[in-house]
């Protein structure tokens, strides 16, 4: 069953897409997607970084755009009020 939700996203440009959520009744990761995982380097025992394992009650490539947003022109942005500010 599919749980959607409406996303904003930047990457690769500004758009609107729909997107799966993880099944919040889901026994194996409670809702949350995934597991994390610590793991440490086997000759130090030092940790070393996280691994995601995601659950497999969610897809999260499942994802559809829905409108694509308009880039503002530099020119649109406000202007910095620091920007006449002189060098010290």
């Amino acid at each position: 069953m599919l749980r959607l939700r409406i996303h904003s996203t930047t990457w690769p440009r500004p758009a609107l897409i729909l997107t799966d959520t993880p099944n919040p009744a889901c026994p194996d990761c409670q809702g949350s997607g995934g597991h994390n995982h610590d793991y440490g380097d086997p000759e130090t025992g030092e940790y070393s970084g996280t691994e995601w394992d995601p659950c497999p009650c969610w897809d999260e490539t499942r994802r559809w755009t829905l409108l694509p947003l308009p880039l503002l022109p530099h020119w649109g942005r406000r202007p910095d009020p620091w920007d006449d500010e002189p060098p010290f």
